[in-house]
């Protein structure tokens, strides 16, 4: 394997989370931060923000947007981000809603904490929830939070949680 930053060798995506951490003001400043230093076409920075932490009302209303299997897991998570683009080419800013999120996880591993993103979740109830202006659609939902013990998982998740970790090789992701 090529030389690869220890911020992306070691970042990984775990459903474990310590149910009794939380995120510091500072760290989900940081953490959004980072988001707004992503690049974007143009520089329009099409993206939105919902944080909720732990037990508070955002918290909740994310919370119960996602799939009941996804609850069991991200209810352990410190914080759970909503990221949603804005209007105009909805191609274009849901790449750069990518490129703020993957700019957000990279500096959560240089904090010392892990994300995992979902895709399944009720947008719609949670556009309603949230009383997002037309044009604003969420795209992804991201638990934050410090690694938890992967035994208290359920079987099932629990053997993906402490399997190794498998990707491509280079050789597979090229086109021609």
């Amino acid at each position: 394997m090529a030389d690869l930053t220890p911020l992306l060798a070691f970042r990984w995506s775990p459903r474990a989370f310590d149910p009794s951490a939380t995120l510091t003001s500072d760290e989900a400043a940081s953490l959004l931060e980072a988001a707004r230093w992503a690049p974007s076409a143009d520089n329009g920075q099409p993206w939105r923000f919902a944080l909720g932490h732990r037990d508070d009302q955002n918290w909740k209303r994310i919370l119960i947007s996602l799939p009941a299997d996804d609850q069991g897991w991200a209810r352990n998570a410190a914080t759970l981000v909503v990221g949603a683009h804005t209007g105009g080419d909805a191609e274009r800013a849901a790449y750069d809603l990518g490129q703020a999120m993957a700019h957000l996880t990279l500096q959560a591993t240089a904090l010392g904490l892990h994300v995992r993103q979902l895709v399944r979740f009720d947008r719609a109830g949670l556009a309603t929830e949230f009383d997002l202006p037309g044009g604003v659609r969420p795209l992804v939902v991201a638990a934050v939070g410090r690694l938890g013990d992967p035994f208290a998982l359920p079987a099932e998740l629990r053997a993906r949680e402490t399997g190794l970790r498998h990707r491509r090789p280079v050789a597979d992701l090229l086109l021609a």
